[in-house]
C-alpha cells in the first residue's frame, strides 16, 4: 500500500510565523475606514434587534449605510486611481 501522506520536509520548507506581513498590515490600514464604519452600521442594527427601531434609531442606521457606502466609495476610487506599472494605457 502506498502511503499518501505529504513529506515532512515539504511541508514545512517554510515556516509560518502567525503574524501577518507589512503588505497585509498597509492592506488593512487602507481598509480601515470601511471597517469601522461597518463595525457602526452593525452596532446600529444590534442595538434595535429585540426592539421596534424608533426614528432615532432610524436616523442612527441610515447615517451608518451612508458612512459605509461613503468609506467603499473612497476605497474603490483610491484602488482605481493607483497606477499599476507595465500596465495598459
Amino acid at each position: 500500500m502506498t502511503s499518501i501522506a505529504a513529506l515532512q520536509a515539504v511541508v514545512t520548507a517554510t515556516p509560518f510565523d502567525g503574524e501577518p506581513t507589512n503588505a497585509e498590515l498597509d492592506a488593512i490600514e487602507a481598509e480601515m475606514p470601511a471597517i469601522l464604519a461597518d463595525i457602526v452600521l452593525l452596532d446600529a442594527q444590534i442595538m434595535t434587534i429585540d426592539r421596534t427601531p424608533n426614528e432615532l434609531d432610524q436616523q442612527r442606521i441610515r447615517r451608518a449605510r451612508r458612512r459605509v457606502l461613503a468609506a467603499r466609495r473612497d476605497l474603490a476610487n483610491r484602488a482605481a486611481t493607483l497606477t499599476v506599472p507595465g500596465g495598459a494605457a
